[in-house]
């Protein structure tokens, strides 16, 4: 198949259930690649043109490869030098991936309102893709956006004194009051 990069094989348990295991390294290298590669075009040798790609920083999902080319470009302008690799065994189950990576980068252009920092953030996250005909139909890829933006001096260290007061304005490690009676007569089986 043109633009392959993942081989499959096809096996039925006795149960009558078809397995199809696919083979992910070279994908996700290849995925990896396009990323640290800065070429945006990259992405169409791994990804289908219906790609849906989720992340963080958009609040909606990214519908097609092109949209995911845009955002590439625009990170590539806020982290010249951004970089992703392999952060830990990669896992697959039929069609499906989890890929842990590392992204690292220094902040050098404006990115979601926030302006270049000169700092290096390294992130990790997870991709968890999803495999159609050899290529990237669906990846969703998680990170600590705070850690992110914590990396970047937009939001305040952990344990801070600053930290404290935005937990206490947003209302984090407030105690609830106890409501009497509300776990009584419940047993644990």
């Amino acid at each position: 198949m043109d633009g392959c990069w993942s081989t499959a094989a096809v096996w039925h348990h006795r149960s009558g259930i078809r397995f199809v295991v696919v083979e992910t390294e070279p994908l996700i290298d290849a995925w990896e690649a396009a990323w640290s590669g800065r070429d945006a075009a990259a992405f169409r040798a791994v990804c289908t043109g219906d790609l849906h790609y989720e992340d963080p920083l958009d609040p909606k999902p990214l519908l097609g490869v092109q949209l995911l080319e845009d955002r590439a470009v625009r990170l590539w302008q806020a982290f010249p030098d951004l970089r992703i690799e392999s952060a830990g065994p990669r896992l697959a189950e039929g069609d499906h991936i989890a890929a842990p990576i590392r992204a690292v980068g220094t902040h050098r252009g404006s990115i979601a309102g926030i302006p270049a920092t000169g700092r290096t953030v390294s992130l990790h996250a997870v991709c968890f893709c999803e495999v159609r005909h050899g290529l990237l139909a669906r990846v969703r890829t998680f990170y600590d956006l705070h850690d992110a933006q914590v990396q970047l001096g937009a939001a305040p260290e952990p344990g801070s004194t600053g930290e404290r007061a935005m937990r206490a304005i947003l209302g984090f490690g407030l105690r609830a009051p106890k409501l009497p009676g509300l776990f009584q007569g419940l047993q644990r089986p």
